[in-house]
């Protein structure tokens, strides 16, 4: 399978290429050439997988040949062992054809762990055949730096550079990624929010020049295909043990970036029935915005109490803008032109195409608090703000009741703490065994400011030989 980028300027990649490179050389994103289809029956013989099993049919077609067949079998199963539950992505009915999917019992807690132990592995594989070093850069609002970290840690062909906004994470996130010991993992936390360290990761993969020969950047944000190519698999999972192919399912999806809940569009392009994506979001709505007026712009960040979303770029909306508008590189490059210069309006074609599939619902932290305590007195099961802004938009949009909706719980609410006490609730959510001692542990993080030269010397001159 090859791979196209976004802005059409770049050359079209392998997987393996597309892997090591994350963000295209013409600043685009990468895509399949086609999307591997499933039919009705090949779908129903899905039943019954172990999620292992599972994501090697869903993942195979988009490797292709990159990963020899066994190869890639013993990666998955040993992925996916980690996780501390036997169904992997196991499902809670909360109501009448509400569910939930905890995408929780991974090492970090966070649904990013089903994609980033993956590229981990993936990463160290090739890595080790081709004899290459390379240098992971990323950006976190919470989950996504300390997922990469226990995803890639082992990894010997591999320094990791993760930055974080100082001082807007939670305690629990910062804790996860700063605890971890290892001579080529390095915490930065710089004195800006979210999306200027997301800005400094593109500029930074833009002019690799800092870094010395022989050295390259690999991303392990949500820009980087293998991700959403692991997060596909949930929606198969889900779908299957609610009855698909032969019933329709929707999903709700807490999101900020786009990655995720792009990955169950790519599920529904692939065959399965999925009826609606509900886009779930925050006060930082940049997603509800675009998709309830069509402008796509940016206004101010604010903090919240589910900083994993507080965003106000979200990276892979451009995925879909490339579908949306035919798949024409060009046209998509000259948008990407304009937001970047202020604000971007989607055609009417293009929004009434998304509209078609996907809905939109904004929760500020009064009702992500209510959330939480309606849902605790309900039925005592607890929320994280994330997954709680998630469960209230799935009511809110949800366009037919007959219908099941899964929402994706994010993350543990253990990670959260403060959100749970401000909602009233007066059970104290507890970390897993295996970190039960988070708050004795020594944390190791360097504090840079909000400036792309300091954090790009501090790398150069951080790497291992």
């Amino acid at each position: 399978m090859r791979y196209l980028s976004t802005r059409g300027a770049a050359p079209a990649l392998s997987f393996e290429d597309v892997l090591l490179a994350g963000l295209a050389s013409d600043g685009g994103l990468y895509v399949p050439e086609t999307l591997p289809r499933f039919s009705r029956d090949e779908i129903t013989a899905l039943r019954g997988l172990s999620y292992p099993a599972l994501a090697e049919r869903v993942i195979a077609p988009f490797i292709a040949g990159a990963v020899p067949e066994d190869d890639l079998r013993t990666i998955l199963e040993d992925c996916y062992a980690v996780f501390r539950h036997g169904a992997v992505a196991p499902l809670v009915q909360l109501g009448p054809n509400q569910w939930v999917m905890e995408l929780f019992h991974g090492p970090t807690l966070a649904f990013k762990d089903f994609a980033l132990q993956l590229l981990g592995r993936l990463l160290d594989y090739i890595l080790e055949r081709r004899g290459e070093k390379v240098v992971i850069m990323g950006a976190t609002s919470g989950d996504t730096g300390s997922a990469a970290i226990e995803g890639c840690r082992r990894c010997e062909n591999v320094d990791i550079f993760i930055l974080h906004p100082h001082g807007r994470v939670s305690e629990v996130q910062r804790r996860q990624m700063t605890t971890v010991p290892g001579e080529g993992i390095h915490n930065l936390a710089v004195e800006g929010n979210f999306d200027d360290c997301q800005a400094m990761v593109k500029a930074s993969f833009g002019a690799q020049g800092f870094l010395p020969d022989g050295r390259r950047l690999v991303a392990v944000n949500s820009i980087n295909w293998a991700r959403i190519m692991a997060q596909v698999v949930y929606y198969f999972h889900a779908a299957l043990a609610l009855g698909g192919p032969d019933r329709p399912v929707a999903f709700s999806v807490p999101t900020g970036n786009f990655g995720d809940i792009f990955a169950g569009y790519l599920a529904r392009g692939m065959g399965l029935p999925v009826s609606q994506l509900v886009i779930a979001t925050n006060r930082n709505d940049v997603l509800h915005r675009v998709l309830t007026s069509g402008l796509y712009d940016r206004q101010p960040l604010e903090a919240s109490l589910s900083p994993s979303m507080d965003i106000t770029v979200s990276s892979n909306f451009e995925r879909l803008l490339f579908d949306l508008y035919g798949r024409d590189g060009e046209t998509v490059a000259g948008l990407m032109r304009a937001f970047d210069d202020g604000q971007v309006q989607l055609s009417r074609n293009a929004l009434a195409d998304a509209r078609a599939l996907f809905s939109s619902h904004r929760v500020d932290d009064d009702g992500t608090c209510a959330e939480i305590a309606g849902t605790w007195a309900a039925s005592e099961y607890l929320l994280d703000p994330h997954t709680a802004i998630g469960l209230a938009a799935a009511r809110a949009a949800s366009r037919d009741p007959a219908v099941p909706m899964v929402t994706l719980a994010t993350a543990h609410p253990a990670k959260f703490p403060d959100a749970v006490r401000r909602a009233g609730v007066e059970r104290e959510p507890a970390l897993p065994a295996h970190l039960a001692d988070l708050y004795d542990r020594e944390e190791r993080y360097t504090v840079l400011p909000n400036d792309l030269a300091a954090v790009q010397t501090f790398m150069a001159d951080n790497l291992r030989a």
